[in-house]
């Protein structure tokens, strides 16, 4: 084991070395945090069944274990990547050195990419599956469905990060309370939509959350790094946050999983409920406490490495990572009902079964981060008709996906 464990500390040691003294190691380690959780979570609860026909349908755990609904209060971090995303564009937005316009275009082109590339991909991969290995139709719908699942996310992020500037606009005229609009909408579209007039409001209604619900944790971030927020402010979020959650899952009733259950009628997460804010906000408090502690932390070189790299694969991770539980599972599905992988989420052995498999699941997204990885850079080298071509396909994929 000296040979793998010398060449891993040279290689921690040259990372260490070329980074920055200026550069914010606590921000960066909560990202890369936020971003493992993002395919942890996804792996756990994203079971199969197998029809007779040899097609792959999604099933969830979740639907037999309620027990594991807690888990998802750990896993469910997007208040933390939201949160560190509000604070890094603040800084980048006070550092840009071109027009406000040229900013947001930079980093809307940088989330774009990815997210064009992998579904471009999957267009290409569609019938060659079919045609060619003879993968079902069902399969293929499947595979549709858990590769854009992970991409609203992404949309969602652009719009917000378009907004940039009103938030930090409203930070510096509300200061640690900017995010408070955000909590009173969210909470009011709650109340119409499960109190006592329920039943007569639209089924739209609850869409009105989408944006004042994700935004909320990165105006904190903003506020946050805007100075308006300290550990006084820190420690008021991770109190008020778990205050609020407790009493919503014991007083009023919410789901306690913060991710959808097949044949439940209420979800925490799409959009999100005043539950996930909540979360977000007792995870936001907790950051922000710990952040001289962790940033001592990743100081450690064998610490600091992995949290570079996954930094520097974030929209890898999360445009492929539901590729690579399919690289496992489609292949699999020619076997039959594979324990973890194939068979029902319907017993305790399968928990267990799956948690065995993810070493693999994690294997196989570093072999296609490999590869997927140059889709993040600048596509300097590609010409007018690629790109249009790359678009065409995605919006084939995506239209194949949604329509499934």
């Amino acid at each position: 084991m000296r040979g793998p464990r010398a060449a891993f500390a040279r290689f921690g040691a040259r990372v260490d070395e070329r980074t920055p003294a200026h550069r914010d190691r606590a921000i960066d380690g909560l990202r890369a945090l936020a971003l493992l959780a993002v395919p942890t979570g996804h792996w756990l609860v994203g079971g199969f069944t197998l029809d007779d026909g040899g097609g792959l349908h999604n099933a969830s755990p979740l639907a037999t274990f309620g027990g594991l609904a807690p888990a998802s209060w750990v896993l469910q971090m997007l208040g933390i990547f939201f949160l560190v995303g509000g604070y890094s564009s603040y800084l980048s937005y006070r550092r840009r050195k071109g027009s406000v316009r040229e900013w947001t275009v930079g980093r809307l082109r940088r989330l774009g990419r990815p997210v064009l590339g992998v579904t471009a991909v999957w267009a290409l991969l569609l019938p060659l599956l079919h045609y060619g290995a003879g993968v079902p139709a069902d399969t293929l719908h499947t595979a549709s469905t858990l590769v854009v699942q992970p991409l609203w996310f992404v949309g969602v992020y652009a719009v917000i990060t378009a907004l940039t500037p009103y938030c930090v606009r409203a930070s510096g005229r509300l200061g640690a309370w900017a995010a408070v609009p955000l909590l009173g909408s969210v909470a009011v579209v709650d109340l119409l939509r499960y109190g006592p007039y329920a039943d007569a409001m639209p089924s739209w209604l609850s869409l009105l959350n989408l944006l004042p619900g994700w935004m909320f944790a990165y105006q904190l971030g903003v506020s946050w790094a805007d100075g308006r927020i300290g550990r006084r402010g820190a420690w008021l979020l991770l109190a008020g946050g778990a205050a609020l959650f407790a009493t919503l899952l014991l007083a009023f009733h919410y789901p306690m999983s913060m991710v959808g259950v097949p044949g439940e009628a209420r979800t925490n997460s799409h959009p999100p409920s005043l539950l996930v804010l909540a979360l977000a906000a007792a995870q936001s408090g907790a950051a922000i406490l710990l952040r001289d502690r962790l940033a001592r932390l990743l100081r450690r070189p064998a610490l600091w490495a992995p949290v570079v790299v996954v930094n520097l694969s974030a929209m890898t991770i999360l445009c492929w990572h539901q590729t690579a539980m399919l690289a496992a599972a489609v292949p699999a599905s020619y076997v039959g009902e594979v324990p973890g992988l194939t068979g029902a989420p319907d017993t305790g052995g399968w928990v267990l079964a799956r948690l065995a498999w993810m070493p693999l699941f994690a294997g196989l997204l570093v072999v296609i981060a490999r590869f997927a990885r140059p889709l993040e850079a600048p596509w300097d080298r590609t010409g007018t008709a690629r790109r249009a071509a790359a678009a065409v396909l995605a919006a084939g994929f995506g239209y194949f996906a949604l329509a499934a």
